[in-house]
């Protein structure tokens, strides 16, 4: 049986026969905003665990992430995930769900999720760099390449120091 992509519509119908959703997404970005009786287990412990113990007598699951993408991107390993049980995948993701207004469970005293955090620090710093090198000393523009040196060894190793230094600040304590 291959994984399907379900509309939100059709999934609520589904969830109404007793289908369990499944939040493939990371722990900090659940913690954030879920929908709300959406089991979380991220991508990495499904593959490696399989579903949560209270999806194991669901007769259908439906897996989503934020926006779609990662679920299709891991729709083998979802449907391996999936035992042999019906299974989807949230057309859209949370972000579909809430374009229809259906709620979520908000915390924004959660801290934004370490990726954004990344992309705003590594983006502050780029940019800061550039403006730097420009008006004050080309010198500055080594900045720029420092954190792109940074990005691209995330990128080709899966190891990222500066999300690494983020977990430790203040603000994210609770990811720890």
């Amino acid at each position: 049986m291959n994984i399907r992509t379900i509309s939100i519509a059709d999934a609520q119908t589904k969830l109404k026969q007793g289908a369990v959703l499944v939040d493939i997404r990371a722990a900090d970005e659940y913690r954030r905003e879920h929908i709300e009786n959406a089991l979380l287990r991220p991508l990495p412990q499904l593959q490696a665990e399989g579903l949560p113990d209270a999806a194991q007598q669901a007769p259908c699951v439906i897996f989503h992430c934020k926006s779609g993408m990662r679920t299709q991107n891991a729709a083998a390993a979802l449907e391996q995930a999936a035992g042999g049980r019906e299974a989807f995948i949230l057309e859209k993701g949370l972000d579909g769900w809430k374009s229809v207004g259906l709620p979520t469970l908000i915390d924004r005293s959660q801290p934004l999720e370490l990726m954004r955090q990344v992309q705003i620090a590594a983006g502050s710093l780029v940019l800061l760099g550039a403006l730097l090198g420009w008006l004050v000393s080309p010198a500055f523009y080594l900045v720029c390449a420092f954190v792109g040196a940074g990005l691209l060894t995330a990128g080709l190793t899966g190891f990222c120091g500066m999300a690494r230094l983020l977990v430790h600040m203040p603000w994210n304590r609770r990811l720890q």
